[in-house]
Order: structure tokens, then C-alpha cells, then sequence
């Protein structure tokens, strides 16, 4: 018999997070969070993502061994403001059992029949900089800090319960060899002396912090047209700005500015930490800080996180100064390896930026969605 729980205590939502790690015992593929920065994640005193949404953890037992895990999900600037009635669902993982995934999704029915939402949809997160879609290509390729691994079954189970896909995402890798400077090196000083810009490297996180939140306008300004896009709120920019730009190198951050210093377009790269996390298992201390500041400085893989560039400046090679500055940061630290995050398979505009690198697509994933 299956029982389902919500986790309300920190013991019990410490379980939640910790279930994977058992699922994925010794699967060299996967890579596990912190646990202490998901326990933040999920405190609804802390993350600001629960302004505008709620969300219910939800443990599935079988002979009082937990066996599955889920996480229901509105939010209520999607279903208000955009007028999607809709409900997600996130952090799914499951044993193979196809009753087992039932009985968990069944939660989420229940709060999307409660609140007369039309179809659930998942897995996603709370917001935009959450991870998103169940891996259906790649199971053999490393995960990254920012996606979920699953195993193949998860699909079977979806598809078997009902479910249809909804969105595509694709991630690509590509060597740093195939970056060739011919592509962009001539275009991008022609461009900074037609448009009048200039880019803007640094070298400490502090003198980042007072571009950050120009930054996070115009990532929602770029991205506002795209399907299940929320807005990032000025209490989420400061949640974000503390959480992960300290994360990052500051000379992995690029900003593009105009002659009046306005910023028309903006980058960010993140070292890969996937290999430190695994060598971490979960924890920062005594030693997973030791192993996530080695990578910070030392890893020869890079993962491209965001890039954004004003509607003004779309389609005019803005980006042949930020794929420049890369460049010279990049031969200067010896980087081997660049790594895309999931696109969307309809989002042809980023797509296009890539081609010259000749990048293979490694993963693919896909959100499903049922009707309620």
C-alpha cells in the first residue's frame, strides 16, 4: 500500500531532499544539490518565490520506506497576471513503480481541482531560475548545478498516466577549440563603433552588485515573450542577487553598455560544479566548500547560464563583444569545454547564436501537461 505524506517539518522536508540520494546511489550522471541551500529554498520565510506561490511537499511511502517525492505547485503571478490556470508540479522522483508516481500526482490534481485550475503541468519549478523538464535524452552525459536527472522510466510513467508533452528543451556542449575569433573579432569592433557601447569586465563581485538589478530588468524585458515566462519581482532580484552572484566569477559576468552607461545586453557564466557537488555529497562542510571554492577557481568547464540582449539591439551582433570578452577570459584561464543550459527547442533566436561553435546537442528534456 502506497501512503502519502506532505513534509512540513525540517526533518521531514530533510528527507525530501535527501530521497534522490538514495535513488541515484552511485549513478556517476547525477548530481546532487546542497542539501542546506534546498532546505532554503523551501522555507517560506526566505524565499521570495512564495509571494506568488504556494507550494505543498508531498513524501510517498510503501512498507515505511519512503519511495517518491513531489513537489504541487501555483503560481499565482502565472495564473493572475497571464491568466494560465495552471498548476506544476516540480522536484519529482520516484521508484519504479508506476503507482507510485500516480499516487504522488494525484496531489497535484487535487490542489489544481481545489483552486479550478484547467491542467498541470511539470516538472518545472516556482519561477524562470528554477530547474525544469524530465531528461528524455542524455541519461550517460553529466548533469549540471542547475538541471534534474531522472531515469528513463520517469517518461514511461508520464506518458502512461496521461500526460503529453508540452515544451522542449535542448543542451548542447562544445569545445572551447571550436571557437574560432575570425567569426567575431572584426564584426564586434565595427559594432561597438556604430551603436557606441562598450563592455564591461570585473575582477571583484562587489563591483558587479550595483549593475545587477539593471540586469535583471532587462532579462525580463528579453525573455517577456516566451511561453510560461514570469517576471522576476524587486524582492526576488535581491534573493537572487545574494544567492548566486557571489557563486559566480566575477569575470564570467559580462555587461554591454550604451554611451549614457545603460545597459543593452548582459551574460553570465557559471564554472562547472558538477563534479564538485558529487565529490560534496550533499554537504558543505568539513569539506564540500573546500571542493566547490577549488572549482570555482580551477574547472576548465564552463556552463552558459543567461544571456540577454535589449529588443532594441536583438539581431544587430551585440553578442559578437560578449562571445569577444569570453574569448580573451576564457584562452587566459585554459577553459576546455562550454556547456548550454536547457533552451527552448522554439527559442531559434539563442539557437542561432551558437552555430559558428558547431555545438553537439548531449541532452534534451520536456515538460508534460495533463488536462485537470
Amino acid at each position: 500500500m502506497i501512503t502519502i505524506k506532505e513534509a512540513k517539518t525540517k526533518k521531514e522536508l530533510t528527507e525530501y531532499i535527501k530521497f534522490p540520494f538514495s535513488l541515484y546511489k552511485d549513478n556517476p550522471y547525477w548530481v546532487p544539490p546542497i542539501i542546506a541551500d534546498e532546505l532554503e529554498s523551501f522555507d517560506k520565510t526566505k524565499n521570495p518565490a512564495f509571494d506568488n506561490a504556494e507550494a505543498y511537499f508531498y513524501l510517498a511511502y510503501k512498507d515505511n520506506k519512503i519511495v517518491g517525492r513531489i513537489t504541487a505547485i501555483i503560481n499565482w503571478a502565472e495564473v493572475n497576471n497571464q491568466h494560465k490556470r495552471k498548476v506544476r508540479f516540480g522536484w519529482f522522483d520516484a521508484i519504479d513503480d508506476i503507482e507510485v508516481s500516480k499516487a504522488l500526482l494525484e496531489k497535484v490534481y487535487e490542489l489544481g481541482q481545489k483552486h479550478n485550475l484547467e491542467h498541470v503541468e511539470g516538472p518545472m519549478g516556482f519561477s524562470n531560475l528554477d530547474k525544469v523538464g524530465v531528461l528524455t535524452e542524455g541519461y550517460d552525459q553529466l548533469g549540471t548545478m542547475i538541471t534534474w536527472y531522472n531515469h528513463p522510466y520517469y517518461v514511461t510513467h508520464l506518458e502512461q498516466l496521461g500526460f503529453e508533452v508540452e515544451k522542449q528543451y535542448i543542451e548542447s556542449i562544445f569545445p572551447f577549440s571550436n571557437v574560432k575569433p575570425e567569426f567575431f573579432q572584426k564584426a564586434q569592433a565595427l559594432i561597438k563603433k556604430r551603436y557606441e557601447l562598450k563592455a564591461l569586465n570585473f575582477s571583484k563581485t562587489k563591483d558587479i552588485m550595483p549593475h545587477v538589478d539593471k540586469m535583471f530588468d532587462l532579462f525580463n524585458e528579453t525573455y517577456a515573450k516566451l511561453a510560461s515566462f514570469v517576471a522576476i519581482s524587486d524582492v526576488q532580484k535581491e534573493y537572487f542577487k545574494k544567492k548566486y552572484i557571489s557563486f559566480i566569477n566575477p569575470e564570467y559576468i559580462k555587461f554591454i553598455v550604451d554611451k549614457d552607461d545603460n545597459l543593452v545586453a548582459f551574460s553570465i557564466v557559471m564554472p562547472s560544479f558538477a563534479q564538485a557537488l558529487q565529490k560534496a555529497k550533499g554537504k558543505l562542510f568539513p569539506f564540500g566548500f573546500i571542493h566547490l571554492l577549488k572549482a570555482k577557481r580551477k574547472s576548465k568547464d564552463v556552463v552558459f547560464y543567461l544571456i540577454g540582449v535589449h529588443p532594441e539591439y536583438q539581431n544587430k551582433g551585440v553578442t559578437a563583444i560578449i562571445f569577444d570578452e569570453y574569448y580573451k577570459t576564457f584562452s587566459e584561464k585554459g577553459i576546455q569545454n562550454c556547456i548550454r543550459t536547457p533552451e527552448l527547442l522554439e527559442n531559434n533566436a539563442i539557437h542561432l547564436l551558437w552555430k559558428n561553435f558547431d555545438p553537439t546537442i548531449h541532452c534534451q528534456r520536456k515538460t508534460y501537461l495533463k488536462y485537470l
